[in-house]
């Protein structure tokens, strides 16, 4: 398998997540109502899956072994442009999350909810088409058999241990607010 395998059926799961925000924001026109737990599940996936555990592959791995080859002109462009895409679609998911926050507060933010939702089922399908159609496989040409091989067994290594951070930050955030409780 050539490490743009994973990266590429990775695409796929947050086309179909992305796919049910596209529902999710016609139900919320149609209801003018955010269901809470829907964004922080989004959320949840965006961060942990498509940018930390996708993304993260991406520019610790790929992109840092790309950085040490004589790159392209048009791949180099590609790569500051990925980069550029990664840190708008965390901007988006942040402008989500503090309008949600807003909502249940009784803000009238609902259509800031609904546009972060619209942008980010915009966006993505856009930068997966990039990377999918104009870049994963031209890059390939810069690495040996060996060096695919050896970056590869990295994202095995990167997935394996993404489930153990996710929780261990859980852990410690629920550790940290744990102080003295009434009893009930």
């Amino acid at each position: 398998m050539k490490p743009i395998g994973p990266l590429m059926r990775e695409h796929r799961l947050i086309e179909k997540m992305l796919a049910l925000v596209g529902k999710e924001v016609e139900r919320i026109h149609r209801l003018q109502k955010v269901d809470p737990l829907f964004v922080d599940t989004a959320v949840d996936f965006i961060r942990t899956y498509a940018d930390r555990t996708h993304h993260g592959k991406e520019e610790d791995i790929l992109f840092r072994d790309l950085a040490k080859k004589p790159m392209s002109t048009e791949h180099a462009r590609i790569v500051a442009e990925l980069v550029e895409e990664h840190r708008y679609a965390r901007r988006t998911v942040g402008r989500l999350v503090n309008a949600k926050d807003r909502y249940l507060k009784g803000e009238p933010t609902l259509t800031e909810v609904v546009g972060a939702l619209e942008e980010l089922t915009v966006f993505y399908p856009r930068h997966i088409e990039k990377e999918d159609k104009h870049f994963f496989y031209p890059i390939l040409e810069y690495f040996s058999p060996a060096e695919q091989d050896a970056m590869l067994q990295e994202f095995w290594e990167f997935d394996r241990r993404m489930i153990h951070e996710k929780y261990s930050r859980i852990v410690e955030r629920l550790t940290a607010a744990e102080g003295p409780r009434d009893s009930v």
